[in-house]
């Protein structure tokens, strides 16, 4: 488990991270999202160790980071932004060096380099120098390194960046298989990668927690909510015939295309269908939306700034 109290960072005047506190579970696939500037990368970087809280406890499987950093960092597996690696080397060289400072020898060694090589998919490129790498393989280097000791706590920041949508799949698939006995943290700004692989967000903002919980329970919050997607064949006065249901609202997307909206967060499929049969809609389409991660995630955010 991680276990974080009350943690702050200040540079200077400035608070990059603002009294933090939660915790995480192994087995958790926790989305760390958050507009830039809000202190995703300055968490991810304290709770690995390469930062010192200003105030603040970060315990890694019971052992705290500030005073028992070689055993906390021991079970963490960390792939920082950008991915630094040594250019001159080849991922294999590179990868041989990062298990043998991870302290594996022999062949134990040439196993887990190996085995890092199949997973992520770098067997085209092993004996190919890192700086001629393209930005998704270089990615993929450095998601090597992060688990070639088979941490228990998996420190992502940007995982997906640069990689091609088939790429992205598969470090996704990658990241579900690894979860399954370990704890997971992905710092990311695409929501998409959210809702694809966690099982919790928590989103901050002015580095302060605005949002804690699964997708579907954040996607709950948006104004999309069990709202209804209608598109019509032909003009119809949709707002005259919703215009005596008072929690009911209307949205024109574009010509015919609309969303009805449930202003009372209840569900309105019914209601909705029994008007539209009632009133021979012209429909040619006609379902339920889910709520929108984006729009929850602009609503939190922004509100924060005007209450800041």
């Amino acid at each position: 488990m991680i276990e974080i109290k009350n943690l702050t960072k200040k540079f200077d005047q400035f608070v990059a991270v603002d009294d933090l506190s939660f915790s995480v579970r192994e087995g958790e696939v926790l989305g760390f999202l958050g507009p830039n500037g809000a202190g995703k990368s300055t968490t991810m970087k304290l709770i690995t160790g390469f930062l010192s809280p200003s105030v603040g406890t970060i315990l890694v499987d019971g052992n705290d980071i500030s005073t028992n950093p070689i055993e906390a960092k021991a079970l963490i597996g960390y792939l920082p932004e950008g991915a630094p690696c040594y250019g001159d080397m080849t991922p294999l060289e590179f990868l041989k060096f990062i298990a043998e400072i991870r302290g594996f020898q022999g062949q134990e060694c040439v196993d887990r380099v190996q085995h890092v090589i199949r997973e992520v998919e770098l067997q085209s490129v092993c004996m190919q120098s890192i700086e001629t790498l393209s930005k998704g393989f270089k990615r993929r280097v450095g998601l090597a390194q992060a688990i070639i000791h088979d941490p228990k706590v998996l420190i992502l920041d940007e995982p997906t960046d640069g990689l091609d949508p088939n790429q992205k799949h598969h470090v996704r698939e990658l990241i579900t298989n690894l979860a399954k006995d370990k704890i997971v943290v992905i710092s990311t700004h695409i929501l998409e990668e959210v809702t694809a692989v966690c099982s919790r967000a928590i989103i901050i903002n002015d580095g302060k927690i605005v949002a804690d919980g699964t997708p579907a329970e954040l996607e709950s919050q948006s104004k999309f909510h069990h709202a209804v997607s209608v598109e019509l064949s032909t003009k119809h006065d949709l707002a005259e015939d919703l215009a005596g249901f008072p929690n009911i609202g209307l949205q024109e997307e574009e010509d015919n295309v609309y969303t009805i909206l449930s202003k009372n967060g209840e569900p309105i499929f019914s209601e909705v269908s029994k008007i539209a049969q009632e009133k021979n809609w012209p429909i040619s389409e006609f379902h339920v939306k889910r709520g929108q991660l984006e729009d929850v995630f602009r609503s939190v955010t922004q509100s924060s700034r005007e209450i800041s």
